[in-house]
């Protein structure tokens, strides 16, 4: 199947979305669903809503914290591939800009880096294959799938390239005039990155898809309940004439400047005569239960723990299921999605074109460890430690039951070194209090 064919089968699905009894209901239509979600309708969302922002951007933030390096050896010397790589790494800034393209890659489609070589010294150098070795890196840039099109593709069969792009359309601005210019770009000059793929090799699932509905949901439910707050906090009134008292149309003009002024704030008192306000009881609902569901439906959908994802973890501790649970997602992200699509490619077309020296053997990516305890968990667990021992200590014939170094270990969680490390301690002050320096010794005193 040609892209072509496989673009009107995907159209003929979409269009079938939200039907039930043979096309009779249509729920999409009904609760104001779009069947069709293009980039800008995934990058307006992105854009201006808060949670469709979090879902992109705090996995991204979490998967390139701290960088990661490039290992070859144990050896404490650096080889030549990982000071080359450290040096270009610190130069371009690469753990930047490669957050940059996880996040357009997950907006869109796909994502496209733009390898800026030496080699180009003029605009149509850009559509020229890459040839030879020893070309310099000069910058990377990043692009989602707005401003990046695939013009061309690889349409031979006995290509190993086959179905894949063969030339991009790269919308370039120019800062200085805010103009935009367009460069045809050689595939061979980029790096083409997609989440998520399904059947399609040059497009991924964009990470808003799943949950754009329930976003649209969340913001019916966070608006409605803002206009419901508004309106409340402000009733409205139905005013009733006395049977008996008669109102001309002058006196209805003059309760009508009234009443406009009043509720532009121009007047705080209403002079009425046979005119009884009352005030309409408004009904106001408490939204957090249905904000909760939505928020709720988000974060199976996404494997975003739902403290995280409304970033609660900031005010209270997260529990261990969901930091095991974030922790468990950011693992998988780097060493599935960000090494093998973004990292790996890189380096690897970089010492196809001489930007990085060969590896001996083969290369590792190393990140930083996430499971480090930071001060306050830190903090934390000293507390719990320092009453556990208070209790064992003030407990009669604690030790007899559970020995120390057997408490230590079992119930303290201490590991043989650190045990090691408390003995040794306990042996030194034993010794100081024996002896305490600069004391005068009799002759006969024997330490």
């Amino acid at each position: 199947m040609d892209v072509y064919s496989a673009l009107i089968a995907r159209a003929a699905i979409l269009a079938k979305l939200g039907y039930q009894y043979s096309g009779d209901r249509d729920i999409y239509t009904a609760l104001g669903y779009s069947t069709t979600l293009t980039y800008d309708d995934y990058l307006a969302q992105y854009t201006r809503q808060d949670i469709a922002k979090a879902i992109i951007d705090r996995p991204v933030k979490a998967t390139w914290r701290n960088g990661f390096s490039i290992v070859e050896t144990e050896d404490y010397r650096d080889t030549p591939l990982e000071q080359t790589f450290r040096e270009l790494s610190t130069k371009l800034s690469l753990s930047q800009k490669f957050s940059r393209l996880d996040r357009l890659t997950g907006i869109g489609k796909y994502g496209v880096l733009l390898l800026g070589l030496s080699d180009v010294k003029r605009v149509s150098d850009w559509e020229k294959p890459v040839s030879g070795v020893g070309h310099d890196l000069l910058y990377v840039m990043s692009y989602g799938e707005g401003s990046v099109k695939i013009s061309e593709y690889v349409t031979d069969s006995s290509n190993e390239r086959y179905g894949q792009p063969l030339f991009y359309s790269v919308s370039v601005q120019n800062l200085s005039t805010n103009t935009f210019h367009t460069l045809r770009v050689h595939w061979s000059r980029c790096i083409h990155v997609i989440d998520d793929p399904l059947e399609s090799e040059i497009e991924g699932t964009p990470r808003l898809e799943a949950v754009f509905n329930r976003l649209k949901d969340l913001e019916k439910v966070v608006g409605a309940s803002a206009e419901m707050f508004w309106r409340g906090a402000r009733p409205g009134y139905q005013g009733k004439v006395d049977p008996e008292y008669t109102l001309t149309q002058e006196m209805r003009d003059e309760l009508q400047e009234q009443v406009d002024e009043y509720e532009h704030n121009l007047r705080r008192l209403l002079l009425l005569e046979g005119i009884e306000l009352e005030g309409l009881n408004p009904q106001v609902v408490n939204p957090l239960r249905h904000v909760d569901i939505q928020i709720q439906m988000i974060s199976a959908a996404t494997g975003i723990p739902k403290r995280i994802l409304t970033g609660s973890e900031v005010g209270e501790l997260a529990s261990t299921e969901d930091k095991n649970r974030w922790f468990e997602l950011i693992e998988s992200r780097r060493c599935g999605f960000a090494e093998w699509s973004i990292i790996r490619p890189f380096i690897d077309r970089c010492i196809e074109y001489g930007v990085l020296p060969s590896p001996k053997e083969k290369y590792c990516v190393r990140w930083p460890d996430l499971w480090t305890m930071g001060d306050k968990e830190k903090a934390e667990i000293g507390r719990i430690r320092a009453t556990a021992l208070k209790e064992y200590s003030s407990m009669p014939f604690a030790e007899s039951v559970v020995p120390p170094g057997a408490f230590l270990k079992v119930i303290m969680g201490l590991r043989s070194e650190e045990i090691a490390l408390i003995e040794e301690h306990k042996q030194n002050e034993l010794l100081e209090e024996e002896y305490t320096p600069g004391e005068t010794l009799r002759p006969d005193e024997e330490l």
